[in-house]
């Protein structure tokens, strides 16, 4: 903001917090055209607490001040936020939500802060104390798992309630995990008598006739990440002895043909890359007391140059179905290294340029996928 010649910066008085809470003093401007400041403390428990708020060499900290026109300064026990009133608000809102859950022992990571920074944005932030709360399983090494960002919650809903669920969204949302955890707490509570998860054997350009080995060896690496997604919950060895039994199948697409899976948990992962016959194959493959995933990335195609994608053409035809869901993440409901949802994040709006070229110069923009709760 510029200062006219002549105005000088005011001081801002601070009052020292109670017992408990935060509270706040207030500079009411200078008749130089600033905005009014204010001072707010907030009392922390422990010097620790202040350390895991403000994150390994002070990274959330100044994560948070990039984020508002805000400066935060400690003082032993006590965290002083100054800066515009309505930002100085908002940064205590989230500085409460994030001392909850230290104090819940909760870890954050960097990716957290973005998400919370993000909903505190939207006026939301209050709504991460419930995602911590909803532990939905643990890992072979004891780690919970739990939605952690309000795309990911609802999707988890719509797993419970849906026979078949459509869910599209960029790398790194927990599509194929969360798919995979409910399939492994169904078959654990024998709601179903096997696991089958399935993905189509095209990725990148590349085909199969061209890998070395037999066909399970060419196939094996395009199932790596449901491997891994059922290791992480159950461990190498319950799954081998699961595999052994029948109640674990990974298999390509292809294998699918000709079947009735009946009292299964059905996952199609990578479901983009099927054709649209391909598509109607599997989703009639379907029996009774089963539920079937079709996990997918719209913006991640690999089938040939004009072939259209099964999973978008199921969208656009069965999102009229009222006993099928549909969810759709986006870049902000990516769970990955923090890095990741700037590079989803950039990639789409480099989309959304050429699109709007295309149509600038005479061209029709493809049909858009639309949410659909």
């Amino acid at each position: 903001m510029t200062v006219r010649p002549g105005c000088r910066p005011t001081a801002l008085r601070t009052d020292r917090a109670e017992a408990a809470g935060w509270t706040d003093g207030t500079d009411k401007g200078d008749g130089c055209g600033r905005m009014p400041t204010v001072s707010k403390t907030m009392t922390l428990g422990t010097t620790h607490e202040g350390q895991r708020l403000f994150g390994p060499r002070d990274r959330f900290l100044k994560k948070i001040e990039a984020a508002y026109p805000v400066a935060i300064h400690s003082r032993g026990e006590e965290l002083v936020v100054v800066g515009e009133e309505r930002a100085a608000e908002a940064v205590m809102r989230l500085l409460d939500v994030l001392l909850t859950l230290i104090r819940r022992k909760q870890l954050i990571s960097e990716t957290d802060l973005d998400y919370a920074i993000r909903l505190n944005e939207e006026g939301d932030v209050y709504q991460l104390l419930d995602l911590y709360d909803d532990i939905i399983a643990r890992t072979v090494r004891g780690h919970a798992v739990r939605a952690k960002t309000l795309g990911q919650k609802h999707y988890l809903s719509m797993l419970k309630q849906r026979d078949v669920v459509f869910v599209i969204g960029p790398a790194g949302t927990g599509k194929t995990f969360l798919a995979v955890v409910t399939a492994v707490l169904a078959l654990k509570n024998q709601s179903v008598r096997r696991i089958v998860l399935t993905r189509p054997a095209v990725e990148a350009g590349e085909r199969l006739g061209f890998l070395p080995g037999d066909l399970q060896e060419k196939v094996d690496p395009y199932l790596r990440p449901l491997y891994d997604a059922l290791y992480e919950m159950m461990g190498s060895e319950q799954v081998s002895r699961a595999m052994e039994r029948g109640q674990i199948e990974i298999a390509p697409l292809a294998y699918m043909r000709g079947r009735t899976l009946d009292a299964a948990f059905v996952i199609l992962d990578e479901a983009q890359n099927t054709t649209p016959e391909q598509m109607k194959m599997f989703l009639t493959r379907l029996g009774e007391g089963s539920k079937m995933v079709i996990t997918g990335d719209l913006t991640q195609i690999d089938l040939p140059s004009g072939q259209k994608s099964g999973l978008r053409d199921a969208w656009e035809t069965l999102r009229e179905v009222e006993e099928i869901g549909f969810v759709e993440l986006a870049g902000s409901d990516v769970v990955r290294h923090h890095l990741v949802q700037k590079i989803v994040e950039a990639y789409e709006q480099k989309a959304q340029r050429e699109k709007g070229e295309r149509t600038i110069k005479g061209g029709r923009p493809p049909a858009e996928v639309h949410r659909r709760a």
